[in-house]
């Protein structure tokens, strides 16, 4: 048994030297996912749209916050609200973790901020980015699924309009 003969110091550096590029995979995935991220920031900064925007918190690349203006002609108007984003190790492969910091009234979003979005879950692409993800749920603001509502006093309020507006406005918070 060749194993049983092998120089401990060997068999302890062959384990460090396995141990340091494991390490540096890791740290080599991280690199790329930060490279990702600084560039869908610039694209983000340069594309001009309106009523979205994103930076990282402090200095961390790997968690930022955004804001999406409620869209407008819907009973959003006029409102805005922050977001929070964090970015797992395997991103664009894996979704990042996205939900509301301001308080949202609304059928598919439930108490703590958490969305239930398609595209946040099991429509999940590594096509997505930043970008199309606050457009999503800005979007989503105006269009909900009521089919599959986190909020259901939210979904049963939507019917009516006005009622549903009278509320938003009433619990909006700044």
């Amino acid at each position: 048994m060749a194993s049983q003969n092998q120089d401990p110091a060997a068999a302890a550096s062959s384990s460090a030297a396995a141990l340091k590029a494991n390490e540096s995979g890791n740290s080599a995935t991280r690199g790329s996912v930060s490279k990702r991220l600084q560039q869908e920031l610039m694209t983000l900064m340069m594309s001009g749209d309106k009523g979205i925007s994103a930076f990282p918190e402090s200095d961390n690349l790997f968690k930022w916050i955004g804001t999406i203006d409620g869209p407008q002609a819907t009973v959003y108007e006029g409102l805005r609200y922050r977001l929070s984003l964090e970015f797992p190790a395997g991103y664009p492969y894996q979704a990042p973790r996205v939900k509301f910091v301001t308080p949202c009234f609304h059928p598919n979003v439930d108490d703590q901020g958490f969305i239930c979005l398609d595209i946040l879950k099991d429509k999940w692409s590594a096509l997505y980015d930043v970008r199309s993800i606050l457009l999503s749920v800005q979007s989503l603001l105006g269009e909900p699924n009521n089919e599959s509502p986190l909020n259901t006093t939210a979904a049963e309020l939507w019917a009516d309009q006005g009622a549903y507006k009278a509320h938003l406005q009433s619990t909006f918070q700044k």
